[in-house]
């Protein structure tokens, strides 16, 4: 605790030096107000990490002051000292913030171990914000997605986009290259600079090089003016090449001696020019089997490949099918003022039991489809398009932990796995306490929930579905039981 600055509000003197006397030989840096008065100023000129707060001062009480860094949100450890304490009082400061309540006198002991104690706790605090502020994010920068996968390039997003490293970004398609490779730019600080973006599989071969570096007037058939290319649009920004495996062999050569010098010819042009300009390109293939077939240069590809990205499909993205779906269908019912609130049971049960080949671009698409074809409130299946419509339910077999084990019933749900509210009052298994053990509910519903994910063969946003709810309650309680807590 070096360097902690610590408030002494304190009206007796002596008293005050004292402990200020207790918190210099622990390292605490210890400042004293005598009045409630001197004690704003000096929380409002520089805030310290803990207050030591005397009740009865001169001319305010010290819970008028406890109670201004409460409305506040003031983040300084608070600790009530008084000599004429009562229990009242204490929950009074308790509700107000404060991590203690020590009586006059006592040892220094006692309030150093407290002190350390309450900014411990407060650091704990602090670092826990942080960690969910940063690593727990249900979107960033275009993505919309909460699952660890998810988590984990953003943060690599976080750590790469500051430096000027070639970032190679690797997924299916649909899963977001060019948006990692936008937030990459938006992250770093040639965010004010252009981000330029060229697809290499969608220009035909003869015109890359030109869309690329630009070309002089008259340098081909066609060409009946200048043209800058993509590297002098892209100075002092971003260049992303999307799907570059598909760029012809002896563009790549180019491209090659380009990125190690930063500097290249326009079509048609014996007059070199240099550019500052940060490389991210993406593929939907495997780069080093496009290397061994001979598709690929080497060198380039370990020219590129400094800093890897790989964007999971959707399919291994857990719960995120069902923010993805939710956001964009509020999104689109805005956009095509359409009254659409929600999925019924059975449309989000064949949505998320769906594979998603075609991964987020799909189901933007899927989604869209719905909300501009169809109108109403909730979609129902008879809404989804092919192949969704034809998408399987998968049938839940009745859990044991929830059947009455002495009344016979079967509590089969119905084969569709998803009961209407009257089914579910007549199917539901109730039950007997008077006949069955009872077993801690935590437990009860533990076995509940790993049948369910069983049955779903993993699946746990299905299972949720089913479950009716949401995947990230079954992600929260599978966490806290595998660290041995109930």
């Amino acid at each position: 605790m070096q360097n902690k600055r610590v408030l002494i509000v304190e009206d007796s003197a002596s008293m005050a030096e004292l402990y200020k006397e207790y918190l210099a030989a622990a390292g605490y840096q210890a400042q004293i107000a005598g009045t409630g008065a001197d004690a704003l100023a000096a929380i409002a000129q520089s805030l310290p990490d803990a207050i030591m707060l005397d009740i009865n001062l001169p001319d305010m009480s010290g819970m008028d002051i406890l109670r201004q860094l409460h409305e506040q949100k003031l983040p300084v450890v608070s600790l009530i000292v008084t000599g004429h304490g009562s229990v009242d009082m204490a929950v009074e400061a308790m509700a107000l913030g404060a991590y203690d309540f020590i009586e006059k006198p006592f040892s220094s002991k006692r309030l150093l171990t407290t002190l350390g104690n309450a900014l411990e706790r407060q650091t704990l605090t602090e670092e826990l914000e942080t960690y969910k502020e940063e690593f727990n994010r249900d979107g960033y920068e275009g993505f919309i997605g909460a699952s660890l996968p998810m988590q984990s390039v953003y943060r690599i997003i976080d750590s790469a986009a500051p430096s000027n490293a070639t970032v190679f970004i690797t997924g299916e398609s649909g899963t977001g290259k060019e948006v990692c490779a936008s937030a990459i730019h938006q992250r770093s600080e040639r965010a004010q600079k252009p981000f330029i973006a060229i697809n290499c599989g969608a220009i035909p071969r003869d015109l890359m090089e030109s869309e690329i570096f630009g070309h002089t007037k008259g340098a081909f058939t066609g060409a009946v003016s200048s043209r800058e290319g993509a590297a002098s649009q892209a100075d002092g920004g971003t260049l992303f090449l999307d799907e570059l495996c598909e760029m012809d062999l002896d563009l790549q050569t180019k491209l090659l001696r380009f990125i190690q010098t930063g500097s290249f010819q326009k079509v048609g042009s014996n007059k070199t020019e240099r550019v500052d300009v940060r490389f991210i390109c993406a593929t939907n293939k495997d780069p080093l089997a496009e290397v061994k077939a001979g598709n690929f240069r080497e060198d380039l590809y370990y020219r590129l490949h400094v800093i890897p990205i790989h964007l999971p499909p959707l399919r291994e993205r857990g719960g995120d099918v069902s923010l993805i779906l939710n956001q964009l269908l509020q999104q689109y019912a805005q956009e095509e003022q359409k009254q659409f609130s929600g999925f019924d049971n059975e449309a989000q049960a064949s949505l998320l039991n769906y594979e998603w080949p075609g991964n987020v671009r799909q189901l933007q698409n899927v989604i869209r489809n719905i909300v501009v074809l169809n109108t109403g409130g909730v979609i129902s299946p008879d809404m989804l398009p092919p192949p969704l419509n034809d998408v399987p339910i998968p049938e839940m077999v009745p859990n044991p932990a929830l059947m009455n084990t002495t009344s016979g019933s079967t509590g089969a749900m119905p084969a569709s796995g998803i009961s209407s509210e009257s089914s579910s009052l007549t199917h539901q298994p109730q039950m007997s306490f008077q006949q069955t053990a009872i077993r801690p509910l935590w437990l009860v519903e533990k076995e509940v929930i790993e049948a369910a994910i069983d049955q779903c063969d993993g699946n746990i946003p299905k299972a949720a579905a089913l479950l009716e709810v949401s995947a990230s309650t079954i992600y929260r309680k599978r966490e806290r039981w595998a660290n041995g807590k109930n």
